[in-house]
């Protein structure tokens, strides 16, 4: 029974380091301890070495012993057949596909750095937005303590005085202006209603031949004071024109300058106030700078404030020498012209428009029809 076992004969057949079967039976697995097991403390190194398979050889063993670079070729990791092919197979296919020369792409990575066209719109938007609130604020705080008598304000006595006899000025010549309108206005219908009536005496002068001459008379007379009343209001109409423009655009160009120079003052003041109260404070390393820093912003606006202040002096000052001048023509048409229609000088009314370059447009027309030229 144990003859006829594959497994017997088998177990029975001597296997050495090299695979052959040998005659001696006293050899098998009787080989040095020493060189079979590995010492404890000194271990050296060991290596894998691949089984080839012959036809010849069906079984085989792995040796172990000692391992010993080769200095020609280096030593490579034990890497899977499957996993190697298919590296190299992706490897060769980009390749494959990318052109010759051409640099591959290298992956970065990192924090987002905004770059200075992007950052510095926001920053200085936000930067605005952050000065405008702080200088809003500090002005809010000075106007309402000027209004409860808390906070100190900075006049100028000289100054305060020519911009309050100014604007008492500037209301008075508008009062002005809205009078000489009503006139215009009722002096228009006055003399509409006379020319009207003029027609209506020249009618009945010819259906009343009896009274022809009487309302013959009339009719001339009613004429004539219409057509001096044209003349006056052409005047009058110049004199408000006038006095309009000095009013709305000469005087009111000067009050801009001077509501920027009143800002100017508040944030001077706000910017003082401040400055005033960080020195009556502690002096450390925390307030000093803050307190440098509304040093600088209080300089900056004690320029803008005396800047705006000068301003302000030579705009009245002009302003006072444009006003004299230009009230003293108008004041002039004014009384000539109202003195000679109601004085029924029609030659020194028309000698007072030529005078100031005064062109009267008739009612009805542009201009005056070859009858009344002739």
């Amino acid at each position: 029974m144990a003859e006829d076992s594959p497994r017997g004969t088998a177990a029975e057949i001597p296997v050495t380091s090299n695979g052959d079967a040998e005659d001696g039976h006293d050899d098998v697995f009787q080989r040095d301890p020493s060189q079979v097991m590995p010492r404890t403390l000194n271990m050296p190194e060991t290596r894998l070495s691949p089984v080839s398979y012959s036809p010849s050889v069906e079984e085989g063993i792995i040796e172990a012993g000692p391992y010993k670079r080769s200095v020609s070729q280096p030593s490579s990791p034990v890497v899977n057949p499957s996993t190697a092919a298919a590296s190299r197979l992706a490897r060769c296919s980009s390749d494959s596909q990318a052109e010759p020369g051409a640099l591959r792409p290298q992956p970065t990575s990192g924090p987002v750095v905004l770059t200075d066209d992007l950052r510095n719109p926001a920053m200085e938007k936000l930067d605005l937005v952050r000065k405008w609130s702080i200088n809003t604020y500090k002005c809010t705080r000075q106007i309402l303590s000027e209004k409860l008598g808390r906070g100190s304000r900075t006049v100028d006595l000289e100054l305060e005085a020519q911009i309050d006899v100014l604007r008492d000025n500037k209301r008075k010549y508008e009062h002005v202006v809205k009078l000489a309108q009503t006139l215009f206005t009722q002096l228009g219908l006055m003399i509409q209603t006379q020319r009207q009536l003029g027609d209506a005496f020249a009618d009945l002068s010819l259906k009343s031949p009896e009274l022809h001459e009487e309302f013959a008379f009339n009719a001339d007379t009613q004429k004539l004071l219409s057509k001096n009343g044209d003349t006056l209001l052409g005047a009058i109409n110049f004199f408000i024109a006038s006095v309009k423009t000095l009013v709305d655009k000469t005087i009111e160009d000067t009050m801009v300058n001077i509501k920027q120079y009143e800002t100017a003052r508040v944030e001077y003041d706000a910017y003082r106030t401040d400055l005033e109260e960080l020195n009556m404070g502690p002096r450390d390393a925390n307030t000093m700078p803050r307190i440098e820093q509304s040093q600088q912003q209080f300089q900056l606006h004690r320029e803008k404030y005396e800047k705006m202040r000068q301003d302000v002096v030579i705009k009245l000052k002009f302003l006072e020498e444009n006003k004299v001048k230009v009230l003293h023509n108008q004041l002039l048409l004014f009384h000539n012209a109202i003195a000679a229609y109601y004085a029924g000088n029609q030659q020194q009314l028309e000698q007072t428009l030529k005078q100031f370059h005064i062109k009267l447009k008739l009612p009805g027309g542009d201009s005056p029809s070859w009858l009344e030229e002739n």
